[in-house]
């Protein structure tokens, strides 16, 4: 299916066919979910089936799963695969310290074990995901369902004394109940406005009982590619900084297949 792109699309995009020069023969690859990982999974299925690129795939969602299947993408689990050499994943921000804030599309947890199981994670993102400090999107923490309440009361403790600029909690939900992720839990959307010490409010709420994982996943992205309109990527890296703009080849304006449409 093709249609007209925004620039936020296009940017997506970008950013996704410049994470496949990071992608070997032979290579065990972790595929994020969201938005932008499916401009990935996307791109990344076209090498398979069109160019006979040799890879395994370790989904983090059943949603990238699914997609990934649908592509003849060869599927393993990381139980299977043990390590992997890289995970390809989107952010909901991120900083200059390539700090995130993941979990907007709920996989947040699966998202970050794989991540942690990699050798190297490379971020995917558009222009509009870079901030100076993180916080403007709401952070997720995967909860456990049993005793919820008593866990969302304990974090608005812990948010009493953090570095935030508000402290408003809501129980996400889908269709007018809770959401429920993979791993059978619910999320807690954490309405911050700005987090002024990402790495202490991480270490802060996993120390709850009944926080089973956050969304601030810190030092732990190594890349983050940023796509924008116009097929130019801005590389940055966390060991070598600032790499600096390349572009890559740009279908039309009305000529990209948008994942899932």
């Amino acid at each position: 299916m093709t249609e007209s792109l925004t620039g936020s699309d296009r940017g997506k995009y970008a950013a996704a066919k410049a994470a496949l020069e990071y992608i070997k023969p032979g290579m065990k690859v972790g595929l994020g979910t969201g938005s932008t990982a499916a401009w990935f999974v996307q791109q990344l299925g076209n090498l398979v089936n069109n160019e006979g690129l040799e890879i395994i795939g370790v989904p983090t969602s059943t949603r990238t799963r699914d997609l990934a299947a649908s592509l003849n993408i060869p599927l393993t689990t990381l139980e299977e695969a043990g390590w992997l050499d890289i995970t390809v994943d989107g952010a909901d921000e991120f900083d200059a310290n390539l700090n995130l804030i993941k979990g907007g599309g709920g996989a947040l947890l699966q998202e970050k074990i794989v991540a942690s199981a990699s050798n190297q994670m490379l971020v995917i993102s558009d222009a509009s995901k870079q901030v100076d400090v993180l916080g403007a999107f709401p952070l997720p923490i995967e909860v456990v369902k049993f005793g919820w309440r008593s866990t969302e009361s304990t974090v608005e403790e812990v948010l009493e004394g953090a570095d935030v600029a508000q402290r408003r909690i809501s129980l996400r939900e889908e269709n007018g109940a809770p959401y429920v992720t993979d791993e059978g839990h619910y999320i807690l959307d954490l309405h911050l406005n700005r987090i002024g010490d990402p790495k202490g409010l991480a270490e802060a709420l996993n120390r709850i009982p009944g926080v089973v994982e956050t969304g601030l996943f810190v030092v732990m992205a190594d890349t983050v590619l940023v796509g924008y309109d116009n097929g130019e990527v801005h590389v940055y890296d966390r060991d070598r900084g600032d790499l600096g703009r390349h572009k890559v080849h740009m279908p039309g304006k009305n000529s990209l297949y948008v994942p899932g449409a």
